[in-house]
C-alpha cells in the first residue's frame, strides 16, 4: 500500500498579535512561529498508520521555501520514507488550483495506492486543493473522511456530514481522501526523532522542472485575485443590558428597530 500525503507549513497565530503589508497582500510573518498544518498532520499519521498495518511506503509533498523542509522532517520522524519539496517561487499568489497543478505535476509518476491530504489549511481554509488534485489524477475521491478500511483493491471511508452523521463509502483503488481531525491521534514527535531522519535525503523540484507555464500558476494562472488582506474593525465594546427580562426584551427590540433590522 503505496500512500503520498500533501503537507503544508502553517504559521502559529492563535496567540500571535497579526499584522498587515503595506500592500494589504498577506500578514507579515517574519516572527511568527511556523508548524505543520493540522489537518495535514493527521493525515500523515493514518499514512503511517495504514503502512504498518498493510507495508508499502509513505511519500509527502510539500510546495514552499526552505524552510517548509522543516514539515517534511516532521512527517519522516512519524514514519514517512520519503519527501518532495516543490520550490514556492512562480507559485506566489496561485489559488487552489494552481497549487493543486503543482502538486499533480510532482506525484503523477509517483506510484501510489492511496493519496492523502488535509481537510483545509488552517490558513486560507480553501478545502479545494484535495478535491482539485483527485480531479487531475482521475480518480475517485471523498472528503472529510474520519475512518478508513482497506479491502482488496478497494477502500471504504466514514465521512462527517451534517448534524453528527456519517457516511459510510466503498471505492475503487487508487483513491484520494482529505483528512478531517480526529481520525486518530498523531504521534508526538521529538527533537531526538527528527534529528535521526536529518540524512533522509529529500528530493526538490520547481515549476521549471515540472513543465508548468506562468498561465497556469502564479497570479497569471489564477481564476481568483485578492483584493485586500485587512484586520476586523475594532469596535466600542459590548453594551450590557439591565433590568427585568420584559424590559430587556423591550430594551433589545427598540436597538434592533434603531438599526433598521425591523420596519
Amino acid at each position: 500500500m503505496n500512500i503520498v500525503v500533501c503537507v503544508k507549513q502553517v504559521p502559529e497565530v492563535t496567540d500571535a498579535e497579526l499584522e498587515i503589508n503595506r500592500e494589504g497582500t498577506e500578514i507579515l510573518k517574519e516572527d511568527l512561529e511556523f508548524d505543520i498544518n493540522e489537518w495535514d498532520n493527521y493525515a500523515v499519521e493514518e499514512a503511517v498508520l495504514i503502512k504498518e498495518a498493510h507495508g508499502g511506503k509513505v511519500t509527502v509533498v510539500t510546495l514552499g521555501d526552505e524552510d517548509c523542509e522543516d514539515v517534511l522532517r516532521t512527517a519522516l520522524a512519524m514514519g514517512a520514507d520519503e519527501a518532495i519539496r516543490i520550490d514556492e517561487q512562480g507559485f506566489e499568489f496561485s489559488d487552489a488550483a494552481g497549487i493543486a497543478q503543482g502538486l499533480y505535476h510532482a506525484v503523477r509518476d509517483v506510484p501510489f495506492d492511496l493519496l492523502l491530504t488535509g481537510a483545509q489549511g488552517s490558513d486560507d481554509g480553501w478545502a479545494q486543493v484535495g478535491l482539485t488534485l483527485a480531479e487531475l489524477l482521475g480518480i475517485s475521491y471523498a472528503s472529510l473522511v474520519v475512518g478508513v478500511e482497506i479491502g482488496e483493491g478497494t477502500i471504504t471511508v466514514h465521512r462527517e456530514l451534517e448534524s453528527n452523521t456519517q457516511e459510510k463509502v466503498e471505492m475503487p483503488l487508487p483513491a484520494a481522501l482529505t483528512i478531517q481531525t480526529g481520525i486518530n491521534n498523531p504521534r508526538y514527535v521529538s527533537i531526538m526523532g527528527i534529528q535521526k531522519v536529518r540524512r533522509i535525503e529529500i528530493k526538490e523540484t520547481g515549476s521549471k522542472e515540472l513543465g508548468l507555464s506562468e498561465a497556469e500558476i502564479g497570479s497569471q494562472g489564477s481564476s481568483v485575485a485578492s483584493q485586500k488582506l485587512s484586520l476586523p474593525p475594532v469596535g466600542e465594546g459590548a453594551e450590557i443590558l439591565t433590568g427585568s427580562l420584559d424590559e430587556i426584551c423591550e430594551k433589545t427590540a427598540q436597538i434592533i428597530r434603531d438599526k433598521g433590522g425591523v420596519m
